[in-house]
């Protein structure tokens, strides 16, 4: 039997997923139990992550929504790779959008069997660094821009929770906070891109704010990355794009360019906001 940490965020879905959280322990003690460890303040769950490593532990289970996924990665990549723990998924959040475009099962119960029983699979972390060399590391999107104001918006909305939360922050953001940035953008070893842009989207996994399939193609364990860019549009035109954003159609729009990379670096005539995996 490996030895498992289990890493629960309370805050998680806006404080819904304590009840969640109960009703997986007996899925848990079924297989032979794990030490359960609670969040108490943000980036906790990174430090709790790095230390499971040094304690030895095999597997270290995320239970709770992106944002606790992201920090346990970031915990993890801490550790040696010859001593990092495995890392597993019990979906509670409010998006939960890792865990949809890595094959998790999104019921948290069957989600905690397959931590236990089922196969380990490799897949692709992201760093980034800004212009403070503050290193990051992300496992499923980059927002820079437009995206980023979005998330920054959610943030004051405490009435919703989940993909509805997005789409009004989404709308409130259109109205109130639209403005592009010019870029410079290396991707890979090409010639830069420079342009205005109004939004830029770096996805390992297809699905970013509970339901927008900003990069529909990507997958978690191809090797690349995936971008989506979006130019100066007007309001009515990003407000055409924002239905089939939901549906993954804004790929073929003539406003949308979308490609693959491995690397890239940007510069812009102004600071510009960044959410990692939806964290700021």
């Amino acid at each position: 039997m490996s030895k498992v940490r289990l890493i629960f965020n309370p805050a998680s879905d806006r404080g819904r997923s304590g009840q969640k959280a109960s009703d997986l322990r007996a899925v848990v003690e079924e297989f032979g139990g794990a030490d359960w460890t609670g969040t108490e303040y943000p980036a906790h769950a990174t430090e709790l992550a790095a230390q499971a490593g040094l304690d030895g532990y095999e597997t270290v289970v995320a239970l709770g929504g992106d944002g606790t996924v992201h920090e346990v990665v970031n915990g993890l990549m801490r550790v040696a790779p010859n001593h990092r723990p495995r890392l597993g998924v019990a979906p509670i959040g409010s998006g939960n959008d890792f865990a949809f475009g890595a094959g998790v099962a999104m019921d948290p119960a069957e989600a905690m069997k397959r931590v236990f029983t089922g196969a380990t699979k490799a897949i692709d972390i992201g760093s980034i660094r800004d212009n403070n060399h503050r290193l990051e590391y992300w496992n499923n999107t980059v927002g820079i821009g437009f995206d980023a104001k979005v998330n920054i918006m959610s943030r004051k909305i405490t009435n919703m929770y989940g993909f509805a939360m997005y789409l009004v922050s989404t709308l409130r953001t259109i109205a109130q906070d639209y403005e592009s940035a010019q870029e410079k953008i290396w991707f890979d070893d090409l010639p830069p891109v420079e342009r205005d842009v109004l939004m830029l989207t770096l996805g390992n996994g297809p699905r970013e704010g509970g339901g927008f399939l900003t990069t529909p193609s990507s997958k978690v364990d191809d090797g690349k990355f995936e971008y989506a860019l979006i130019g100066h549009v007007n309001r009515p035109t990003i407000l055409q794009l924002l239905p089939r954003v939901m549906q993954g159609t804004h790929i073929t729009s003539k406003h949308v360019t979308m490609g693959a990379f491995h690397k890239l670096r940007l510069e812009a005539d102004r600071a510009l906001p960044i959410h990692t995996d939806g964290e700021l």
